[in-house]
């Protein structure tokens, strides 16, 4: 098995779209785009499409359809086949003038049969027939027409975004997070009493709604299609509560069973709940460049997982802001460039410092092959060192072709070493340590109290302060890292002081942002003089209040997270006369407990068995030795951290996988790539137990 298994099982998804796509007008979701953005470029659509006019489109209910000289489209969907997906087909057909429509789905058939209630009896008979899928071919025909055209509907499983031959995400689930106790109460309001959840712990497949289950079953039917690209017959196991469901489900996964039978290889599958740790996904430890890129550009519109790069230097144009949109971005993806694939490799697998000075020795060696009046400087990279360089190629058109990937690598890292976010980072690295050494030493609310003096109001804040949203990344840090609380009269009284700070500081912006309205329940508060305030837009204290006590019991449910744990119960590692407080990721605990020299038999890393024989082996081995699978059995190992992984996280599994077990691949999944700013997003969504599945 190739080292590059996510690169060239996504690859050979989009080669099956690719052979379809001559001269039609193509649609595609933001998943599928964002999967080929990573996995081979749209530059490879576009050649592939061919013709002088670009006919890629965003399938949403207001596309633009195909004219009188369109006859043919292809439309590329992440999600199921049913309910507004198949609406906004339908009217795309209907306003268009196609003869020839093809649309391809990255759910199974099998999935499709699911979402459709056809029992699993029923389902099994069905092996080798597409009803769902001749359907929707039916009326494909019946929206352009005329029965006599051509309708073709097929799945090819594109459910990766590979961002390194060991790394891939999942775009299709973003959304995809951990529950916490709080939704354990809102799955118990529609159980009978007999029937009601004691706790996380107590959560399986038929304690989950009915889109969730959906959107795992999805992610389920994705990653088998991988294992069967890799060659593997998958083991499962799992650390903690949803993700216990979803390796159950790929344990158990009917459609398998025969490719299990078959398989010559082996892997070991092991889900993650992000919930358990956040510290790592809050936490600015990460000494790594991309990360801080990443935090501090803004989001490629359409993507959960790269960015924009302002290329406006590189043009005659003015740099000032409404110039900014101009000009089409750059990115981080440099699916099609060899040495920007290269140096994209070398920032992600090396620390901050190597990796500024590696854009630096590329940028030098650019230029210098094209013969560029490059003056050569040592010592210490600055962003305007690296700006000098990536502008001897601004009046060169062949230089800037040849090296477009890289240059706008180059930019991403100069705009981040400049950018404002990045001088913060390590304001909050000082402080997460001093945070690190007073959960020893102190009690939780002396710790919170601490925190008091840094909640301002807007009127008293300046750039060295910390937002709202800042301080929201601080609290889940500290309640994160320090796990399950005691509670006592100190501690409600510190919390209730920091709640009445923070309310009031969310009734005095003048503007909430996105995550404060999701938190809040309110829009953007205008800014209107006396006479003309509305009352029904103010944010009053109450009303604040109410929220930020909603938000405490989130942060209560975070220092709760790893209570059911046995032996994963902390990621902080007290001081002592010889070393420091830290904090111990917990996948980095779960690998080195994978590894274990003397591979004991772990409480907290579930294996789940698939079907009537490890039943019975689990059975026989109360009474006998049968040993049971372990995840370091088998050559290769998938780790998938359900909720988002971040940079460093991902380096750090790599070279620990390496050190302790030379020779085992490992490839890390996970839903997204992670920045600070996205777990109170992902933590304070409402729609955690009823995803939109687009129907």
């Amino acid at each position: 098995m190739s080292a590059s298994g996510v690169l060239s099982f996504t690859q050979q998804g989009w080669e099956q779209v690719l052979a379809k796509v001559k001269r039609a007008v193509v649609y595609l979701d933001s998943a599928c785009a964002e999967s080929l953005h990573w996995g081979c470029g749209s530059t490879r659509l576009l050649e592939a499409v061919g013709g002088p006019d670009c006919h890629l489109r965003d399938f949403e209910p207001d596309a633009v359809g195909g004219g009188a000289k369109q006859p043919k489209a292809v439309f590329v969907l992440s999600c199921l086949l049913k309910g507004r997906t198949v609406e906004i087909l339908r009217d795309i057909i209907c306003r268009s003038h196609f003869q020839y429509c093809v649309v391809v789905t990255a759910v199974s058939h099998a999935v499709h049969l699911t979402a459709n209630h056809v029992p699993a009896a029923a389902a099994a008979e069905m092996e080798g027939q597409q009803p769902v899928f001749e359907q929707l071919e039916e009326k494909l025909c019946e929206w352009m027409g005329n029965m006599n055209y051509t309708a073709e509907v097929f799945h090819v499983p594109l459910l990766l975004a590979p961002v390194a031959p060991h790394f891939a995400l999942t775009p299709a689930f973003a959304s995809l997070f951990p529950l916490l106790p709080q939704d354990v109460h809102l799955l118990n309001s529609t159980r009978p009493d007999k029937r009601k959840l004691g706790s996380l712990g107590d959560v399986d497949a038929t304690a989950l709604t009915p889109e969730l289950l959906l959107q795992i079953r999805c992610l389920v039917s994705g990653l088998s299609s991988l294992c069967e690209h890799l060659g593997v017959r998958e083991e499962c196991f799992a650390v903690g509560s949803l993700s216990r469901v979803i390796a159950a489900d790929l344990a158990n996964f009917a459609p398998a069973k025969n490719r299990k039978k078959t398989a010559a290889g082996r892997a070991s599958v092991v889900f993650m709940d992000r919930t358990l740790d956040l510290t790592g996904a809050v936490g600015h430890h990460g000494d790594n460049l991309v990360e801080k890129i990443i935090s501090a550009l803004p989001q490629l519109p359409g993507h959960t997982n790269d960015v924009m790069v302002n290329m406006i230097e590189l043009t005659a144009l003015q740099t000032e802001e409404e110039n900014c949109n101009v000009v089409a971005p750059g990115c981080l993806a440099q699916s099609n460039d060899t040495t920007a694939k290269a140096l994209w490799e070398a920032l992600l697998n090396t620390k901050h410092k190597e990796a500024v000075m590696e854009v630096r020795r590329h940028l030098v060696e650019a230029a210098s092959r094209e013969n560029l009046p490059i003056k050569m400087s040592m010592g210490r990279v600055t962003p305007g060192q690296l700006m000098s360089y990536i502008q001897l190629f601004k009046n060169n058109l062949k230089a800037l072709m040849n090296h477009c990937g890289l240059l706008q690598l180059g930019l991403a890292t100069a705009q981040t070493l400049k950018h404002p976010q990045t001088a913060k980072w390590d304001n909050f690295l000082a402080f997460e340590r001093l945070l690190l050494q007073s959960i020893g030493e102190s009690t939780m609310s002396v710790v919170l109290n601490q925190l008091l003096p840094m909640i301002k109001p807007i009127t008293q804040r300046t750039n060295e302060d910390y937002s709202p949203e800042e301080l929201l990344i601080l609290l889940i840090y500290i309640y994160s890292v320090t796990g399950e609380l005691t509670v006592d009269k100190d501690l409600g009284e510190a919390e209730e002081k920091v709640k009445k700070a923070l309310a009031q500081v969310f009734c005095e912006e003048s503007e909430l942002s996105p995550l404060l309205q999701k938190i809040t329940g309110f829009g953007i508060r205008m800014m209107l003089t006396s006479s003309d305030w509305d009352s029904s837009i103010n944010l009053t204290f109450h009303k604040s209040k109410i929220a930020v006590d909603k938000l405490f019991t989130s942060l209560r449910d975070i220092a709760g997270a790893r209570s059911l744990m046995k032996q994963f119960k902390s990621v902080y590692v007290p001081g002592n006369h010889t070393h420091q407080a830290s904090y111990k990721p917990l996948l980095k605990q779960v690998v080195e407990e994978i590894f274990h020299p003397e591979r004991p038999d772990s409480i907290d890393i579930e294996h789940m068995s698939s079907g009537l024989t490890d039943l019975l082996k689990t059975g026989f081995s109360m009474f006998m030795k049968v040993s049971r699978p372990h995840p370091s059995d088998y050559p290769v190992l998938i780790l998938f951290v359900v909720g988002g992984v971040t940079v460093s996280e991902v380096k750090m599994v790599k070279d620990l996988v390496a050190s302790l077990k030379p020779g085992t691949q490992v490839i890390v999944l996970s839903t997204r790539l992670l920045k600070p700013f996205n777990i109170p997003e992902l933590l304070f969504a409402t729609d955690r137990l009823h995803p939109d599945l687009g129907f």
